[in-house]
């Protein structure tokens, strides 16, 4: 049985802001799970025994090879994905970056990155990562 499609799955997002205010993301690779090419918040799975924070720290560095202290929750999200049979829910967090400079590890799930100002981010944004700059806005009053 496979997480997200044969049962719900829970996701973890990281909103990583920077001291100029730049959001942190990430395109999607040939090989991720869903919503491949589109630009996204980066993330992933949580795995049986773990915290929402852990998921996310873990996969910061497993995806980026960074440190990132877990801070307030940004939102909670239905992201369901009915052409590609999929069901997760999605808890994302504003994050700080502790150490390490981003890059990618996983160069088939992830093919870019960047830092980007709110209102510069890539137009292709995945269906979560969109609700979330939404919600990212509206919390601090930027406009997009």
């Amino acid at each position: 049985m496979e997480r997200g499609i044969d049962y719900i799955g829970v996701g973890v997002g990281a909103v990583i802001v920077d001291a100029q205010g730049r959001l942190f993301m990430a395109q999607r690779g040939l090989q991720a799970k869903n919503e491949r090419g589109l630009w996204e918040f980066p993330g992933g799975a949580v795995e049986f025994g773990e915290t929402l924070s852990q998921a996310l720290q873990r996969e910061m560095q497993e995806e980026f090879g960074i440190e990132i202290t877990v801070g307030e929750l940004l939102d909670v999200a239905d992201h369901i994905l009915p052409t590609e049979k999929q069901h997760w829910v999605s808890v994302t967090f504003i994050c700080r970056l502790i150490s390490g400079e981003p890059h990618i590890i996983e160069p088939e799930k992830c093919s870019a990155m960047g830092w980007f100002y709110p209102s510069e981010t890539p137009p292709q944004l995945s269906q979560i990562s969109q609700e979330n700059l939404n919600h990212y806005c509206q919390r601090f009053n930027i406009v997009n």
